[in-house]
């Protein structure tokens, strides 16, 4: 295509990293349907789209650019960002999350069509945009909700673009490797355990983690943890660690997003909970078994890879969407969930796929 006929969009994804993924098939429907795609999202989010194949620019905000950078910091990298975004010339805008900034861009850039949620009804947000879809709040996934941003403007996606995209670098795959050699694992003979979350009170207690990892290591399974850095996080590897009857792998807090995804894709198994390593796993093929307490499974379920979702079916009042029970960031059908399903979860899974567990 001339580049000087070029239809080009910027889709919006200011939000969380699992949300930043759960939008890459936005990205290949659009160049797939014959548009230069840019996207903007959080800074810290996107290692989480870069390398997408069909991306050609890639756009980063600071999450909270006054605090760190000072009102005049801010302003002046709040008017760079949008004398480049108005260089491009859009014809198209996507914003899919409900951040007020979305409206604003869509406003100042003024692309011929421009879509957002019906989420937010106020006249503001509503002449804002051209068109506006309809976000099913809790019986779509995520993934066709994004994509009916497009189906909105008459844009269909298929199969092949139904998929997310998560790109995983050389460099982070080598230096994976290379820290797996150090602790003598190899790709594809390890189960992946990632515990933890940004919102601890999707977490399963340690004390039943710890139970679920001594039966994998009984069986003769070698078991690779990982988590984020943050204290919260380490605090619960910790308290894991501390009742494990035989020596894992713990790589928790010393590994980039991109490093993390190259040990998930050589994982032979990933258990975790309802997260943005979740969904990376989903991306990357890289069969999952997923705990899920508060959240809404068929909204956030993996996606399109072998998996087994596992809730609590005693509790009638899940799924809540609460910070926990009564939003005091513990939840009840989570503490209560027994490890018996989750190890029939991952045996039952471990059969479908092929490799079967020795678990007692």
């Amino acid at each position: 295509m001339d580049s000087s006929t070029q239809r080009r969009a910027l889709v919006m994804m200011m939000q969380h990293h699992g949300d930043v993924l759960l939008s890459s098939p936005v990205v290949s429907t659009l160049a797939l349907a014959g548009y230069q795609v840019d996207a903007l999202v959080f800074e810290d989010t996107k290692p989480m789209i870069a390398g997408h194949p069909d991306l050609d620019q890639l756009y980063g905000i600071v999450r909270h650019g006054r605090r760190q950078h000072g009102v005049w910091g801010w302003l002046k990298a709040e008017w760079q960002l949008l004398r480049t975004l108005r260089s491009r010339n859009y014809n198209l805008v996507v914003h899919l999350t409900k951040r007020r900034r979305g409206a604003w861009l869509s406003r100042l850039l003024r692309p011929e069509v421009s879509v957002a949620s019906d989420q937010l009804r106020d006249r503001f947000w509503r002449k804002s945009f051209t068109h506006l879809y309809h976000d099913l709040p809790w019986s779509r996934h995520m993934v066709e909700v994004h994509l009916d941003a497009l189906r909105r403007i008459g844009i269909r996606p298929n199969d092949a673009t139904h998929r997310m995209c998560l790109t995983v670098d050389e460099a982070s795959r080598t230096s994976a490797h290379v820290m797996l050699a150090q602790h003598g694992l190899k790709p594809g003979e390890y189960i992946q355990v990632h515990p933890t979350s940004r919102w601890m009170y999707k977490a399963w207690p340690a004390e039943r983690m710890a139970v679920v990892i001594n039966a994998l290591t009984a069986a003769g399974e070698k078991v690779l943890l990982t988590a984020a850095k943050e204290p919260q996080e380490m605090a619960m590897i910790e308290a894991i660690k501390a009742r494990l009857e035989r020596p894992v792998v713990d790589l928790s807090g010393q590994i980039t997003l991109k490093q993390l995804g190259a040990l998930i894709a050589d994982a032979k198994l990933w258990l975790g909970l309802d997260s943005a390593p979740m969904h990376m796993a989903s991306a990357l093929g890289t069969p999952c078994v997923a705990l899920f307490g508060p959240s809404v499974d068929g909204k956030w379920a993996p996606w399109k890879v072998p998996s087994r979702m596992v809730a609590n079916t005693n509790y009638p009042c899940r799924p809540c969407n609460r910070e926990g029970c009564g939003d005091g960031q513990v939840s009840d059908c989570l503490v209560n969930l027994p490890e018996k399903v989750v190890l029939d979860a991952l045996r039952s899974l471990a059969d479908e796929v092929g490799k079967p567990l020795a678990l007692a």
